[in-house]
């Protein structure tokens, strides 16, 4: 019997899970289909319910949905608990469990395409979102040194550096607009991250960058977690700079290999995975 995977959102029709998941499926000879669904956030605890059925191995979770399937689940692992977020449910013989790869995802793409490893490391995060907390939480708990998370809205900043501090982390929360003191946060930062929407394709500031390539050190890893388009403002001025640069796509591909290894119980390839993933945003114009 076929079995089914897929992701829920709303609104899910930019998702290109599929495309780079069922290449996985199909290169090991899984006879199983990932598909998307369109879910609205008033049919959450229904369709969560319908994945119990024995054809089910499990899904993938984007936003609005992280936080709303919780309740449905019969099990939430520690990782997502503490980031408050599920983006992985897998179906055991009708339990369902909760995880959180997101993560753990982008440490592995981090690693695995630059070699960075974050215990003793100063990083610096940009925004506040769900994102940011997962990637802190990440950064945390491979022994980063101290944080610095910058933000538009001061008081969210100040929420995930006291997070941090909770966690015996020195972090210090800044504001965007504080030029002087995000040009000294980037100059002494090992590692980058914009979890920001700035240079997103067709969101609000889709041409900006939070950084210029003056502020970006050349021994620092930019990571943008913006994955359309490929290379993003930031990543350019990271070039510019002589910055290590590595888009969102990576996280996105990783995040998804540790979902497929647990609803396959096998290695994820990785390789076909990005491939196809990086065609199908080239094929989109990105």
């Amino acid at each position: 019997m076929t079995q089914r995977l897929g992701i829920i959102g709303y609104p899910i029709g930019h998702s290109i899970s599929p495309i780079f998941q069922q290449a996985g499926l199909d290169h090991l000879g899984i006879d199983a289909t990932y598909e998307k669904w369109e879910v609205t956030p008033d049919k959450v605890g229904e369709f969560v319910a319908s994945l119990r059925s024995p054809g089910t191995l499990g899904i993938n979770i984007t936003v609005p949905h992280k936080r709303a399937v919780i309740p449905f689940l019969d099990e939430v692992d520690e990782w997502a608990t503490t980031a408050g977020a599920v983006n992985t449910i897998v179906n055991r013989d009708g339990r369902l469990t909760g995880h959180n790869t997101d993560g753990p995802g982008f440490l592995r793409a981090l690693l695995v395409e630059t070699g960075y490893s974050p215990e003793g490391t100063r990083a610096l995060i940009l925004g506040a979102g769900g994102a940011a907390r997962g990637i802190l939480l990440a950064l945390v708990r491979g022994g980063v040194e101290s944080l610095v998370i910058a933000n538009r809205t001061l008081e969210r900043a100040q929420t995930l550096a006291q997070l941090a501090q909770d966690n015996g982390v020195a972090a210090e929360a800044i504001s965007l607009s504080q030029d002087d003191a995000l040009t000294q946060a980037a100059a002494n930062a090992d590692l980058i991250v914009n979890c920001t929407t700035m240079g997103m394709s067709h969101g609000p500031d889709e041409h900006g960058s939070p950084l210029s390539a003056a502020q970006i050190p050349a021994t620092a890893i930019v990571n943008d977690v913006v994955y359309n388009p490929m290379q993003t403002p930031l990543l350019r001025e990271a070039a510019t700079a002589g910055a290590t640069g590595l888009g969102g796509l990576h996280m996105l591909v990783y995040q998804g290999v540790l979902s497929f290894q647990m609803w396959t119980g096998q290695d994820a390839p990785v390789a076909v995975m990005l491939e196809a993933a990086t065609k199908e945003m080239a094929s989109r114009g990105t």
